[in-house]
């Protein structure tokens, strides 16, 4: 039953998905607000395949943490879908990714429109210097600029590798940094079909202010998300409090 479920899903999510990417291509003449909204849409709507299909949910904790105006948000990435529960509680979101993901077709088309912010890795030192840059220019604007400090998704449990772009950041930007905790590998994996369901935790933790030095910052970041992250992993195998299939008021 679980097989089929997440076959149903996964057909459904990337059916609708395609649906959306031909949806969207009038709002590249639009504002470029006009297509962060299509693409929260897209976020709660994938999240509602994901809850009524498969059973899984997604609960948001610490909301009220998230400081108004531009701020740094560094989240633990585990899952495809920290994608979409992340993007919907954002006023004006932009990620920090990989420079080849704006050369798939329509998909990158819409991440440049959106003004997200790519890293050319192949650049090296010079690739930070372009990143600061837009970052403080969406700061600026307001925005909230979200990044993965590890650069890719990492299995449940995994030692940390964390990198130092989020800590330039962080020192360039002089603003909040609001680390994510996570769960959500014990329940969409990276690369295995069969996703799980239950209730997929994502918790806003207590901002970092501005102005500790880098090591400080980067240790403080990685203590604050490894050790939340543990916690809503034991809690999401049942080894924790609520355990496995708990619910909360701020369910989607």
């Amino acid at each position: 039953m679980l097989l089929f479920r997440s076959l149903v899903f996964q057909v459904a999510f990337y059916l609708n998905t395609t649906l959306w990417l031909i949806a969207i291509i009038p709002t590249l003449l639009m504002p470029r607000i006009a297509i962060l909204r299509v693409a929260q849409a897209w976020s709660r709507f994938s999240l509602v395949l994901l809850r009524v299909i498969v059973g899984t949910r997604v609960e948001h904790r610490g909301l009220d943490r998230i400081p108004p105006g531009g701020c740094l948000v560094a989240s633990k990435h585990q899952s495809f879908a920290d994608i979409h529960a992340l993007l919907p509680q954002f006023d004006d979101p932009t990620f920090v990714l990989k420079r080849e993901l704006t050369l798939i077709p329509f998909w990158g088309w819409f991440a440049i429109k959106a003004r997200m912010i790519p890293i050319d890795r192949a650049k090296g030192a010079a690739a930070i210097s372009d990143m600061n840059k837009l970052a403080v220019e969406a700061v600026r604007d307001g925005r909230q600029i979200l990044i993965y400090p590890e650069g890719t998704r990492t299995a449940p449990g995994a030692a940390p590798a964390y990198r130092q772009g989020v800590a330039h950041l962080y020192r360039t930007l002089k603003v909040p940094c609001v680390p994510v905790a996570l769960n959500s590998g014990l329940f969409w994996p990276r690369r295995r079909f069969v996703l799980e369901p239950g209730t997929i935790v994502v918790e806003f933790l207590d901002p970092i202010p501005p102005g500790l030095d880098r090591e400080t910052f980067l240790r403080t970041l990685q203590d604050r998300i490894e050790s939340a992250s543990e916690r809503l992993l034991l809690e999401g195998s049942g080894a924790g409090p609520g355990a496995r299939g708990y619910t909360g008021p701020e369910n989607i």
